[in-house]
């Protein structure tokens, strides 16, 4: 298995390769070079798996015996999972009216990205030990990326890492998470502005491939393959959980899953288990935030004016950027028109999608888009039906399960992707009541620590500032110990 560039410039890399990178040299984002199918076969055989092992098999197929052999592989997922809170991982849960919600907030930070930024960071360390090197991660968050992000390297000799977030924009639990992880490893910046704001100068480091070398920069966000090879299991288990058991020989049926969607890295997951062979039927639910949803209603690929604050805060994103995956794929791997595209995108903020790309994404994607006062509906509907609390992104994607009629002779899944505990406002403003969990309730009464990136401030220059002092430092630091 080797990796490419979605932009055409960059061919022939390795797992470890676009592990450690953030965006490919070219502007681009990795991808592999090909798709490994699935048979019906091996579906019914790994149907009797369990979560962990599923994430095993999966990312044996991405990650060649040589690069990670398949012992080292098992004991890396391993210790991934094993600070979660429910031996499982992730956990299925049945609702009314034939809707099952896939649970996938069970790590630290009570956030889906716990699982795959705690397998990614078992990789980099198996990595970074075995070659004896360091790295510094970069990361701008939308509120969960961020303190998931933290989580999973805090304390760690061989990493630093940076984490760029819009300041009062975010829930104070998100926010908490990341400024009270102190340790000599982490920097936490506040951007006096949104998340799109924040990747803007974030690209540009990325694209500096001086800044990237000497100072082994990379991402933890979704950029990361890494990051999107993990979310591959979520629905390949939702679908082996829900719909496998109606499987009548090669007859498979359809799972339709619901993806609350802001930066597109499980939509894309999402796609990438269909192209396997898996037969999802996916629909992306966007808030206000909806470029998603105007992209496949009409083609309009245009950033808004401004990124709406909204109840559902991480995906308050006007930019999704793991579309250009999407795109990619689509396109039948056509580097040129991706790259064409995209840079049209980052240049003005508007693109219109060719006719051919357009109706080949309303083949393969739908979607819907949900108002703040959609969201509180769905929480409360969800509640009272169920006795279920639901955070509003996933209320997000409840939203239009309540509003769009299941397809005969189908299932129907919604991703979980953050627990109620970090959105009390929220919660609050639906008329419903929580029992916050101890790790929440502890975090107004930790100290914090982060620095504040004013709007009139150069970010990039002093992001880069910042990364060059962290690197000079740790030198001196092992030019001393190897005097002592």
């Amino acid at each position: 298995m080797r990796y490419c560039s979605t932009r055409a410039g960059v061919q022939g890399r390795s797992f470890r390769d676009v592990l450690f990178s953030g965006y490919a040299a070219d502007g681009g984002m990795f991808m592999p070079e090909t798709i490994p199918s699935l048979s019906p076969e091996t579906l019914l055989t790994w149907s009797r798996l369990s979560y962990q092992q599923l994430l095993c098999e999966i990312c044996s197929l991405y990650i060649p015996e040589q690069e990670i052999p398949r012992h080292d592989l098992e004991g890396l997922i391993s210790q991934a999972l094993s600070s979660f809170s429910i031996p499982e991982a992730v956990r299925l849960v049945q609702l009314k009216d034939s809707l099952s919600i896939l649970e996938l907030f069970h790590g630290e930070t009570l956030a889906f990205k716990d699982l795959a930024m705690s397998c990614t960071s078992q990789f980099l360390q198996y990595f970074l030990r075995k070659d004896g090197k360091r790295a510094t991660i970069l990361v701008g968050t939308s509120g969960d990326t961020g303190s998931s992000a933290i989580r999973s390297v805090l304390g760690l000799s061989e990493v630093d890492i940076v984490v760029v977030y819009p300041h009062r924009r975010i829930t104070r639990v998100q926010e908490r998470q990341m400024t009270t992880s102190i340790a000599d490893n982490v920097h936490v910046f506040a951007a006096d502005g949104t998340s799109d704001d924040i990747d803007v100068p974030l690209r540009k480091l990325f694209a500096d491939p001086d800044l990237v070398l000497h100072h082994g920069l990379m991402s933890l966000n979704s950029v990361n393959w890494s990051r999107i090879l993990v979310q591959l299991a979520h629905f390949l288990f939702a679908y082996l959980q829900v719909s496998m058991p109606q499987a009548r020989g090669d007859a498979l049926p359809v799972l339709e899953v619901l993806v609350p969607t802001g930066g597109a890295g499980n939509i894309t997951a999402g796609y990438i288990m269909k192209l396997m062979g898996v037969p999802l039927r996916l629909v992306a639910v966007v808030n206000s935030n909806d470029i998603v949803h105007r992209a496949l209603q009409s083609g309009d690929f245009s950033m808004s004016d401004s990124v709406k604050q909204t109840l559902a805060p991480a995906i308050d994103i006007q930019d999704p950027y793991n579309m250009e995956r999407v795109f990619w794929l689509l396109s039948g791997r056509d580097g040129a028109m991706v790259k064409s595209l995209m840079e049209e995108f980052q240049r003005t903020h508007k693109l219109t999608l060719p006719a051919s790309l357009h109706q080949q994404l309303c083949e393969v994607l739908s979607s819907g888009s949900v108002s703040d006062d959609g969201i509180l509906e769905a929480m409360r509907r969800c509640w009272q039906d169920n006795h279920y609390l639901i955070c509003p992104h996933t209320a997000v994607g409840v939203w239009h399960h309540y509003h769009t009629p299941i397809r005969p002779g189908e299932n129907r899944c919604c991703i979980a992707t953050a627990s109620p505990a970090k959105f009390q406002e929220a919660v609050q403003k639906a008329g419903l009541t929580l029992d916050l969990p101890e790790a929440v309730k502890v975090l107004d009464t930790l100290e914090t620590r982060y620095e504040v990136l004013e709007r009139s401030d150069d970010w990039e220059s002093k992001l880069r500032r910042h990364i060059e002092s962290i690197s000079s430092m740790r030198r001196l630091g092992a030019a001393a110990e190897t005097r002592d």
